[in-house]
């Protein structure tokens, strides 16, 4: 199964979607800490309210997290799991049922 194209592919495509958008969602972190760390008259700049930069930017943390999970999942059901399924169909073992006789009785398919 490792010398499957259809794996290799499988592969190369969760890697494209993966790595840019951890990337990118490690660099929107890291500019969260660093914002937080050293900029600290920006990150107290009030918005409206009492909500400031640093709050908003934190609640968009959560946001940009479900946003993700939600855009993988969309990605996984439209390119990933069709790809999988076909390697699963081709490489499973059959079952004992599939590998039993049509007319055979329980207990000699041995179920």
């Amino acid at each position: 199964m490792t010398q499957d194209p259809a794996l290799r592919t499988l592969r190369s495509t969760t890697r494209g979607f993966a790595f840019p958008v951890t990337v990118g969602f490690l660099l929107w972190y890291l500019l969260y800490v660093l914002l937080s760390s050293y900029a600290h008259g920006f990150m107290a700049a009030t918005l409206f309210g009492s909500i400031n930069v640093a709050l908003l930017m934190g609640l968009l943390q959560f946001v940009s997290t479900f946003a993700i999970a939600a855009w993988y999942a969309r990605f996984a059901n439209r390119r990933l799991d069709p790809i999988a399924e076909d390697l699963r169909h081709r490489h499973a073992a059959p079952t004992v049922a599939e590998q039993a006789p049509r007319n055979a009785t329980p207990q000699e398919a041995g179920e």
